[in-house]
């Protein structure tokens, strides 16, 4: 609400206030409260908000407040900028020195221990940081830092005083402010801090079951309650009781709606006098009463001088927030006549006064208003407005556009400035890609790609198209948008022939193997591969090289050629060192640590558990030096495989939870279903068979369509066979064979195979001729395949089959055959086993 405002007065919402109070009295305790107030447009959550702040019921706290809006939810972070800007006292003119110095004076005297959080929320402003570990950390891990520094910032002020932080209109807020909150919330037991949150009943989030989470919902005023606020408004009067009862019934008791429908009787002649002592002038009878307070607030715009038109058009142009310097600049209006007409304006109650000093702001009333007044702008002038307020910022903000980027980009694309607005909208891309805000930058990047098509086709324009897919791309891939993915790649790939560009030829066929690996197309993978890894090796270009080997070794190791595999991943293992160790190349991952795990599950699937278990340990280590989430996982899932073959259920357990609880910790949710796979597994060999199903169930749900989906279903297979859901493991074991076929999973083939020899085996009656097949199908495939461990695994089921069918020396050769290999393989768990079955014969 703005300064200086009349406010209209407030009813019928004491018990809401009472539980805001309540709410605070225990935070004031160290027991952090989360408030969500949901209602419709207009109910009064703000004035709730206002009421609850403005009233000294929070004299001793901190109060701090952001709020979404409509056109922000492609910039990450923009209610917490706006809250971070407001707490640190940063202005639009403040130069990034100026901003600097303010935050870290302010952070420091807060808590010198912060320090290590500063260039985290200096990045949020867009203000550099003199920081060397910062520069390095790759967009997840600031992604992380950036979350964790917010919170330690909020939390470290709640040791000071009581805080009150309020977000607004959470039904349009951006995925990263999300994220900050879910952060923050799940931080509150313990420490002084009361977070109220508005939104719109279509918005959801996952705080429901806390125990220190409450919803209020603000219903439309009661008949009752919405005359009280009328006689308030209105007077009491009998002659104005017929105006309120029109009113009532057509705006259905909403706050908002009532007080428009009363501007509009007053602008209309229909009640005249003062506030709160209005008189009925003409016939209620003749009252024509809009069906909606949008249809109210543009007759009432309509209404207004044509100058006051205009000007309030020109400030929605702008925003909900108008600054006045901006708006100075693009209304063509001398300074007298601009500020006369923003005064009539606010006597209109359109827009209010929010700040005065050092720079004067103006806000809409009320998103409703500012939504209508935007809309009745003719297109032409609409564009025309947009275009000028695009020059405007970056004449007045010259010298801190990147802030300002996501605005101009907005404005660019609005005024149809297609050059610029294909230029804004990616570096706006950049960043959010930048702060790992992968949803936000995937709309950037569409919205450049959009303003691209209504430009005149050049080589220019070509190589911006094909770079904008690659952006899209790497974009998509951590939201498993593989569709798309390929989408852009097909097109990127037609426009790199047609402008013969080897240089993003080279790197769009890397992607595309990569692609083609996880849709389980290996064939053209490897092809894919192959033509990367010619182009890499033509041109030198040493990152496309080792990004082409290690998508080209995992297209192997998926068709089951261990050897070629194992080469490329050694390749690039053998010429990752030094510095360049740490690189990931424009991937997800580290390299180094990447092409470790991938040669671990070759070693593993041949049995070289030795080696694999150092380069494992290697990769983690790499990992953690280099404090990267993503790949200390994947190091920790690489292990866990390993340990898990071997028969190491204890090791495989231990690290493949250490792997879930890192992505837990570090919010990345999509991770965990990789680790579930084999985590699951372990379970289920370790007699927690619950445990390990729910945990496949939920992996494979997952991963239908995935690349590795026949092994995933081979597990779950086995799993339901020790549940005694013999059904459900035969037709998932058909299809986890049917799906390895299909897709040339020769390896992952085999290990279904020998599932399906083991459901056989253990029917009752034995089904000996299809076990016996089931299993010398997978033998035969293991052994071209040089798969020592599934070997002897399919060894020893052939040894149980034969005893349970009194073929005594066929069954020893086969145990015997397993307990050597077991044996020289170190696999101790099932050698046990095996030594067992053959003392029996």
């Amino acid at each position: 609400l703005g300064l200086g405002e009349q406010l209209t007065p407030f009813v019928a919402r004491d018990p809401e206030l009472a539980q805001l109070d309540q709410a605070l009295q225990q935070a004031q305790t160290g027991h952090g409260q989360v408030i969500g107030v949901v209602g419709e447009p207009g109910v009064g959550k703000s004035r709730l908000f206002w009421e609850f702040i403005a009233s000294h019921r929070t004299p001793d706290s901190l109060s701090l407040v952001g709020t979404a809006a409509s056109y922000g939810k492609a910039t990450p972070y923009l209610p917490v900028i706006d809250l971070l800007k407001a707490h640190f006292g940063i202005e639009p003119r403040n130069d990034a020195s100026e901003v600097r110095e303010r935050m870290t004076e302010k952070v420091l005297s807060l808590e010198r221990a912060l320090a290590p959080a500063l260039p985290a929320l200096l990045a949020l402003l867009d203000v550099s940081a003199d920081d060397a570990q910062w520069q390095e950390l790759d967009p997840q891990q600031k992604r992380r830092r950036t979350l964790e520094a917010v919170k330690l910032l909020l939390v470290e002020e709640s040791r000071r005083q009581p805080v009150v932080l309020v977000f607004e209109d959470l039904h349009w807020v951006d995925s990263e402010t999300q994220a900050v909150l879910d952060t923050l919330v799940e931080s509150l037991p313990g420490h002084r801090v009361l977070l109220l949150v508005s939104y719109r009943p279509e918005y959801q989030h996952a705080w429901g079951g806390k125990t220190y989470y409450a919803q209020l919902r603000l219903d439309p005023l009661s008949p009752k309650n919405a005359h009280a606020l009328l006689d308030r408004l209105v007077g009491r009067d009998e002659a104005t009781a017929a105006l309120k009862t029109v009113l009532i019934e057509r705006t259905g008791g909403n706050p908002f709606f009532l007080e428009e429908g009363v501007r509009a009787a007053v602008e209309t002649g229909v009640l005249v006098g003062d506030r709160g002592d209005y008189r009925l002038a003409r016939s209620a009878g003749e009252i024509q009463m809009p069906a909606t307070v949008q249809a109210v607030l543009a007759a009432r715009i309509d209404r207004l001088p044509p100058e006051d038109k205009t000007l309030l058009e020109t400030a929605a142009v702008i925003g909900k927030d108008v600054p006045f310097a901006l708006l100075r600049a693009v209304a063509d209006l001398p300074e007298e006549p601009l500020r006369a007409g923003l005064i009539r304006l606010q006597r209109s109650e359109f827009l209010y006064e929010t700040r005065l000093v050092p720079e004067l702001e103006y806000v809409f009333k009320h998103a409703l208003s500012h939504e209508v007044a935007y809309t009745g702008v003719l297109r032409d002038r609409r564009r025309a407005l947009h275009a000028r307020i695009m020059v405007a910022i970056e004449q007045l903000y010259a010298n801190r556009l990147a802030e300002h980027v996501d605005r101009l980009a907005h404005h660019a694309f609005r005024g149809e400035v297609w050059d610029k607005a294909v230029a804004y909208f990616r570096q706006a891309g950049t960043k959010a890609a930048a702060r790992s805000a992968c949803r936000e930058a995937v709309a950037c990047f569409e919205q450049a790609l959009a303003a691209l098509t209504h430009l005149p086709e050049s080589r220019e324009t070509i190589e911006q198209e094909i770079d904008l897919r690659l952006d899209l791309r790497n974009s998509l891939f951590p939201l498993g948008e593989f569709q798309q993915i390929f989408d852009h790649l097909c097109e990127g790939e037609k426009l790199a022939e047609r402008v013969a560009d080897q240089r993003r030829l080279g790197w769009i066929s890397a992607y595309m193997c990569a692609h083609f690996w996880i849709a389980g197309e290996s064939d053209r993978a490897v092809e894919s591969g192959h033509r990367a890894l010619a182009v890499a090796k033509a041109r030198g270009n040493f990152p496309l090289q080792v990004v082409a080997s290690l998508r080209l070794g995992m297209a192997y190791m998926s068709l089951g050629d261990h050897r070629r595999g194992s080469e490329c991943f050694r390749s690039n293992i053998e010429s990752l060192e030094g510095e360049l160790i740490r690189e990931r190349f424009g991937e997800p991952w580290i390299i180094s640590v990447i092409s470790r795990v991938w040669l671990v599950y070759v070693l593993a699937e041949r049995g070289e558990f030795a080696e694999g278990s150092a380069r494992a340990e290697e990769g983690a280590r790499i990992a953690e030096v280099v404090d990267h989430p993503v790949s200390l996982i994947t190091a920790c899932r690489g292990l866990g495989h390993l340990y898990l073959r071997k028969g190491d259920l204890d090791k495989a357990i231990a690290v493949l939870e250490r792997a879930h609880q890192l992505c837990q910790a570090w919010n990345i949710p999509t991770w965990f279903y990789g680790i579930a796979v084999f985590l699951g597994y372990a379970y289920v060999l370790s007699g927690r068979l619950a445990d390990g199903l729910s945990l496949l169930q939920q992996a494979i749900e997952v991963g239908r369509e995935r690349a590795a989906y026949a092994l995933h279903a081979t597990h779950l297979s086995e799993a339901y066979l020790l549940a005694n859901r013999s059904e459900d493991a035969i037709r998932l074991a058909r299809q986890a064979v049917d799906f390895a076929r299909d897709h040339k999973r020769r390896g992952n083939q085999a290990w279904a195979l020998r599932v399906l020899g083991e459901i056989a085996s253990h029917r009752d009656p034995v089904d000996a001729e299809n076990a016996e097949a089931s299993y010398g199908q997978a033998l035969a495939l293991a052994e071209e395949l040089g798969m020592r461990p599934l070997m002897a695994h399919c060894h020893l089921g052939l040894g149980k089959l034969y005893s349970r069918t009194d073929k005594r020396q066929q069954a020893q050769e086969h145990l015997s055959t397993a307990t050597i290999m077991y044996g020289e393989m170190g696999m101790t768990y099932w050698l046990d086993r095996a030594e067992a079955a053959l003392k029996t014969e």
